[in-house]
């Protein structure tokens, strides 16, 4: 098993002619007692084949209580590394090394550790959205589901670096008061939202509301009629009256949305500079049906962790846990 080759990143073996891959992927799940984990801004065929769909907080959360021997994470590369983290004593395996984020890679891990280092008396909340190395010089990890409680739950003059993403950092002291110092990173998909396109959607759709994740710009959050994590922003469309949205996140959530929402209207919204009318993030789209097939067939790749690393990592991944836990998140 060890032999295939995964120097792409990936499981790269042919697959079998005429194989039908949602009956292997159950028959495969089953056998290895695996659980299949995917985040909403997957492609539908993996969202629908996961045992469990959900955000950053609740992919955490259910990595932390299951009793599977093998995870298998279909999302970026840090949420492999945080299911590993959690979980130390099982197999983590993702479809696609090469499933990085953008975000992350805007946070390098020395250069944060230093500019923590020069900051000794500041509390350091990062965002989910990191490597293991800089989780590991942090003191609580967050995620846009809970990203203000957590900042709320520290003193009101607590001195907090938060990083990486500067949109989310701004709005959070928008809306907490706080004046917390922000890294200078961002998510790719949410910072290309055309604000001109949504004000075109908008009069074309008089009714819409605009759906818009922390992520995006201050531009497209003072526009819009919800801001919200990608699971608030679901619930917030199942429960409103409202019969049409333009949802300004990662498009891959509008799958759920519409399951969930049969009879409502869900408009994508554009970037600039594109002729697509949806955001998508490719890391995301290099899973695949195929990858995840060949990844529990030979329990390839496998994430793993540095010791020390996943032991100074898992002090503020537990925090969060145990915050959003006692704050009912």
């Amino acid at each position: 098993m060890n032999a295939v080759n995964i120097s792409k990143g990936y499981v790269d073996v042919p697959i079998e002619k005429g194989i039908d891959l949602k009956k292997e992927i159950n028959r495969l799940r089953k056998e290895k007692n695996a659980v299949i984990l995917a985040h909403y801004y997957q492609n539908g065929e993996l969202q629908d084949i996961a045992d469990f769909v959900g955000d950053s907080l609740a992919l955490a959360q259910w990595a932390a209580k299951t009793d599977a021997r093998i995870l298998v994470m279909c999302g970026v590369h840090f949420m492999g590394e945080t299911a590993k983290i959690l979980c130390p004593d099982k197999k983590v395996i993702v479809p696609d090394l090469n499933a990085g984020c953008s975000l992350a890679d805007s946070c390098e891990a020395g250069a944060f550790s230093r500019f923590v280092a020069d900051h000794p008396d500041y509390t350091v909340i990062s965002y989910v959205n990191t490597s293991a190395a800089v989780k590991a010089v942090t003191d609580v990890v967050v995620t846009s589901s809970n990203a203000r409680q957590i900042v709320e739950s520290f003193p009101e003059n607590e001195k907090i670096i938060f990083g990486p993403d500067r949109n989310l950092g701004n709005y959070i002291n928008s809306i907490t008061g706080r004046n917390m110092m922000l890294w200078d990173g961002a998510c790719h998909v949410h910072e290309q939202f055309s604000l001109q396109k949504i004000v075109d959607l908008k009069d074309e759709h008089p009714g819409a509301l605009l759906l818009a994740h922390p992520e995006c710009r201050k531009t497209i959050l003072m526009l819009a009629d919800k801001i919200g994590s990608t699971a608030a922003l679901l619930k917030f469309a199942s429960q409103s009256e409202a019969d049409c949205f333009i949802v300004a996140t990662e498009s891959g959530i509008l799958h759920e949305m519409q399951k969930q929402n049969p009879n409502k209207v869900f408009i994508p919204a554009p970037p600039e500079d594109s002729t697509c009318a949806c955001n998508e993030c490719n890391f995301m789209r290099l899973n695949t049906l195929e990858k995840l097939y060949l990844s529990l067939k030979y329990e390839l790749p496998e994430i793993n962790v540095e010791k020390e690393i996943a032991e100074r990592a898992l002090l503020p991944i537990r925090r969060m846990l145990d915050i959003s836990a006692r704050l009912g998140l």
